[in-house]
């Protein structure tokens, strides 16, 4: 009977419950030997999962990356160890402890290799290319400039971050948020700032899936109502000729001046050429679907995963969410702001809502412009006109990772 009692006691303290609640302050953020920390973050993966799920905010990003914070947070799970990617978190070129992940690593740890080696965020654009149609880009190429100007937001809040004392790679790791692009912030945020990826990767995605939420009021509040109402004319029919020969130029074009940015203009450009070209219908279909299904799922929950209490918990994720969320609305204003300037100067023939589609997140960003122009005119039709700078602001953000990857060299 004492023996079964023993087990049974043995049995409860394994249990993660008992962690919980026997916490010490060296292991987790603990007070009164309960931790705190993973009840914190527990809580924040179930808002996470209520926004994906609940509200349907971005919920093939938000979903897995909410549990798989979930998981990673429960107590003995064991299931990843984020020190095997960024050690004790000072040494900022700390590489992969390849020993440890390979004999003693869980599940994530395993497949958040992808994620820190940066083979996830390119495979991931080149889905977006297959899945995009760069027609109203090509039929309109001044929207490239909206593009252009919704970047602003990643130069202010670089700039934010380095008047709050981040360093360099760190605040160009923060600035990129402001692209409203989930896989090149991480692929810019693994490289230069890994110690800070759970943070940096959980807003940009969060401010992607609260797009519907964000930019409306502040398109009201920079157009007219006369503004929003305008009609634009129908785009130009492209030929296959222009769709095909786009992708390699852009990709030529960029690559030469931005060699940085080739893992991720390659892959978009790569993806958009097997739509675009007619003979790889089988490539296409695969990147579109399995493949870039595939990698969110990994990509999600190991990011997910990389938010535990002692990596996310911090100072510097506060500042970190206000700067993503800054940095968000400023690519809206700077959007807005110069479609104004083309509605202006092409004598009220351009909406100016169709700038705020200019940060990245495709093609909810369109649908938004869509959604507020036909509430004041429902007869309106803006979303392909609004494709036009969406898909330019994916161009844009991965030439903007490009350019700071570059410059990061020289301070390395």
């Amino acid at each position: 009977m004492q023996l079964l009692l023993d087990s049974l006691i043995a049995f409860l303290q394994s249990t993660g419950i008992a962690k919980i609640f026997a916490a010490t302050e060296s292991t987790a953020i603990a007070l009164g030997g309960i931790d705190v920390g993973a009840i914190i973050m527990i809580g924040i993966s179930f808002v996470l999962l209520y926004l994906a799920i609940g509200k349907g905010f971005e919920p093939l990003l938000l979903l897995p990356i909410a549990f798989g914070m979930l998981l990673a947070n429960l107590p003995m799970s064991n299931i990843m160890h984020i020190e095997y990617f960024i050690g004790d978190g000072t040494d900022p070129n700390f590489q992969i402890n390849y020993g440890e992940v390979l004999h003693h690593g869980g599940l994530f740890d395993l497949l958040y290799m992808g994620v820190k080696l940066g083979i996830y965020p390119p495979l991931i654009f080149m889905g977006i290319g297959a899945m995009t149609d760069f027609s109203p880009l090509i039929s309109n190429p001044k929207s490239l400039l909206l593009g252009a100007a919704a970047q602003l937001g990643v130069f202010v809040a670089f700039f934010g971050a380095l008047l709050l004392g981040f360093n360099l790679l760190e605040a160009m790791s923060i600035g990129i948020i402001g692209g409203a692009d989930g896989p090149t912030a991480i692929l810019v945020t693994k490289t230069l700032a890994p110690t800070l990826l759970p943070a940096i990767a959980i807003a940009a995605y969060s401010y992607m899936a609260l797009i519907p939420i964000i930019q409306p009021p502040i398109m009201k509040a920079l157009t007219t109502k006369k503004e929003r109402a305008v009609k634009m004319t129908t785009l130009r029919e492209v030929s296959k000729t222009e769709k095909i020969v786009f992708p390699i130029i852009v990709a030529t074009v960029v690559i030469l001046i931005v060699p940085d940015a080739a893992p991720l203009i390659g892959s978009l450009m790569l993806g958009n050429l097997f739509k675009e070209s007619g003979v790889t219908e089988r490539l296409s279909k695969t990147v579109q679907n399995e493949l870039i299904n595939i990698i969110t799922i990994f990509l999600g929950v190991t990011v997910g995963a990389t938010a535990s209490a002692n990596t996310f918990l911090k100072k510097e994720t506060i500042f970190i969410i206000i700067l993503g969320l800054v940095a968000f609305c400023i690519s809206t204003v700077g959007g807005l702001l110069f479609g104004k300037l083309m509605y202006y100067v092409t004598g009220g023939k351009i909406n100016p809502l169709i700038g705020s589609a200019g940060v990245s997140a495709v093609p909810m960003a369109a649908r938004v412009s869509q959604t507020v122009g036909q509430k004041e005119d429902p007869t309106n039709f803006l979303l392909m006109h609004a494709m036009g700078p969406n898909v330019a602001g994916v161009i844009g953000s991965a030439v903007a990772a490009g350019v700071f990857l570059t410059f990061a060299k020289f301070f390395a």
